[in-house]
């Protein structure tokens, strides 16, 4: 080796030169082929980045400030369905939700309805809620007792159901029970519904009737049925009301009901006001008046609801045969007639006690209140 001075040992080496590409790296297709695999590249890593973006979005809280009320008709598109919550504000992104409905394939699972979202709900929140179909449901209530045409009425006045009711059905058809439907559900379907359910209702009661019941048909139970319901509004007394009846058609007694009399009048608007029975109602043709016919009426004078019909299908064991109101809500039975004329009578001093309060306050007040005269039975 050739000794070097001090200053050459200091001094860099060269650096070799660079070698020569290949004149196949130089070729214009591979050229290409790296420019188009470098793309494939930075379009994979920004659709990993839009995805996680998306991801995060999806299911973050959303834009939503107080609880909101959406409705999605029927046949709406997924998109449309997107622009609709980003327009209420119930979404952040539409190309956010759209995609991610797309991603979990449920195109065809968003489903028509009147919807509530909660506050911050997230887009998945938003999504499975109208994939499972968790629409609002509304309520309407039909008292024990009323007739046909007040139900009717009722599902008629409901602003949230559609379409009409053509005809009145039979009394006695329709049971009496809170229901639930969802926006969107017809005024026909809906009393299809509570037909349904009365019919099934009254089905499992006279499948679980007594053995030894006076009464031969269902159609009767419902009949019979229908008079308890309106003699009294109390649930203790139902069983006992009914054996009172069951005790007089077992003894070819007339059943002697009241509310029998102003149905035969009034028919389906019977209930729809408050009636008094006067003694010349007694006396009137009326097929239904129990004061004048032997047995059960033609038919029910309102629809009664299950209680009233498993109060029939299985009756209080008793030798009651008559009952008068109490002045407290209830009534008082008796086995004999001389029972009975003494509750009467201590009926009527109860009644004749109001009259005179009545009356006193009447001197003070100048509005006053008619007594309908009290069920005696």
């Amino acid at each position: 080796m050739v000794p070097r001075s001090p200053r050459e040992l200091i001094e860099p080496e060269k650096a070799p030169p660079l070698p020569q590409r290949s004149r196949r790296s130089r070729h214009p297709i591979v050229v290409i082929l790296n420019f188009f695999m470098t793309l494939s590249v930075l379009a994979v890593l920004a659709l990993g980045g839009l995805f996680y973006w998306g991801k995060i979005e999806f299911e973050s809280s959303g834009p939503l400030r107080q609880d909101k009320t959406v409705l999605i008709q029927p046949g709406t598109a997924s998109e449309s369905i997107a622009n609709i919550l980003e327009r209420q504000g119930i979404i952040s992104n539409r190309w956010v939700f759209s995609g991610a409905v797309r991603a979990y394939k449920a195109n065809d699972q968003l489903k028509a309805g009147e919807y509530l979202f909660k506050s911050g709900a997230t887009m998945r929140d938003v999504m499975e809620t109208i994939v499972q179909g968790k629409s609002i449901l509304h309520n309407v209530t039909f008292p024990e007792g009323w007739t046909s045409a007040q139900i009717v009425e009722r599902i008629r006045a409901n602003p949230v159901l559609t379409g009409t009711i053509d005809e009145v059905p039979p009394e006695g058809s329709l049971l009496p029970e809170t229901y639930r439907f969802t926006r969107g559900e017809t005024r026909q379907e809906l009393l299809d519904r509570v037909k349904r359910a009365q019919a099934q209702v009254v089905a499992d009661v006279w499948e679980r009737r007594s053995s030894d019941l006076p009464i031969e048909t269902p159609e009767d139970m419902v009949i019979l049925a229908s008079i308890v319901e309106k003699e009294t509004g109390r649930s203790d007394e139902r069983t006992r009301v009914a054996g009172v009846f069951v005790n007089r058609i077992n003894r070819s007694m007339r059943l002697q009901s009241d509310p029998t009399i102003l149905y035969g009048l009034y028919k389906g608007e019977a209930w729809m006001q408050a009636r008094t029975i006067f003694r010349s109602d007694l006396r009137k043709p009326n097929p239904y008046n129990t004061y004048q016919i032997d047995g059960l009426p033609p038919g029910p004078i309102g629809n009664p609801g299950r209680a009233a019909l498993e109060a029939v299908a299985n009756p209080s064991r008793t030798n009651d045969i008559f009952f008068v109101a109490d002045g407290t809500g209830g009534h008082v039975f008796a086995e004999t007639l001389e029972e009975h004329n003494r509750n009467v009578a201590r009926w009527r001093r109860i009644e004749r006690e109001r009259r005179e309060k009545r009356a006193q306050e009447q001197n003070n007040a100048p509005a006053s209140e008619e007594s309908s005269e009290p069920q005696s039975n």
